[in-house]
């Protein structure tokens, strides 16, 4: 975690004006995430910001699961956000993620992935790095995703990246009872 304590602090239910809860509403009755509360402190945002991530999840985004969870770890990661990594690490296990494949993520390439796969990463990396896919790079997405499907791969690493600086400058905080990847610790 980059920041030990929370810049901008989650809100409690106590605290909500009737804007951060209607902010708030959708994630109820489950417990609503650090994330959320962080973020309904400026609720207009919070909402408009929603509706993005909406379409990044959802099975309009063309991209299967299990790879669009490649591209949100390996954005992640890259981007040394704590709090993105543990809420996706248990995402990307529910879309079909080995414990193999998800240290794997870390690594800037490995054999040992499959074309698809490889491509994806490769994919995040230079959009991490240069905010730019290489035309190398896009003939290796286009072997394996369909021209929308590529699309969705922008799409995802943008928001997830947008997510990424939100949680480390914010400084919000790992939920109750999770635990930060040793790899991540001093960032």
């Amino acid at each position: 975690m980059r920041l030990k304590t929370a810049r901008i602090r989650p809100l409690d239910d106590s605290e909500l004006n009737a804007d951060q809860a209607q902010a708030l509403a959708p994630y109820r009755p489950n417990a609503v995430l650090n994330i959320f509360r962080t973020l309904a402190n400026a609720p207009k945002a919070m909402t408009r910001f929603k509706e993005w991530g909406v379409y990044v999840l959802s099975r309009r985004n063309d991209l299967p699961f299990r790879q669009r969870e490649i591209v949100i770890l390996r954005t992640g990661f890259l981007c040394k956000s704590g709090y993105e990594w543990t809420q996706h690490v248990r995402v990307a296990k529910q879309c079909g993620l080995t414990d193999e494949e998800i240290e794997r993520i870390k690594l800037p390439s490995s054999p040992a992935w499959d074309p698809p796969d490889a491509a994806l990463v490769k994919a995040t990396n230079e959009l991490h790095d240069d905010h730019y896919i290489t035309d190398a790079t896009w003939s290796e997405l286009r072997a394996c995703f369909t021209e929308k499907q590529c699309m969705d791969v922008v799409f995802t690493a943008g928001h997830y990246t947008q997510v990424c600086m939100i949680l480390n400058t914010f400084g919000v905080q790992l939920d109750e009872g999770q635990s930060l990847d040793p790899d991540l610790k001093g960032y």
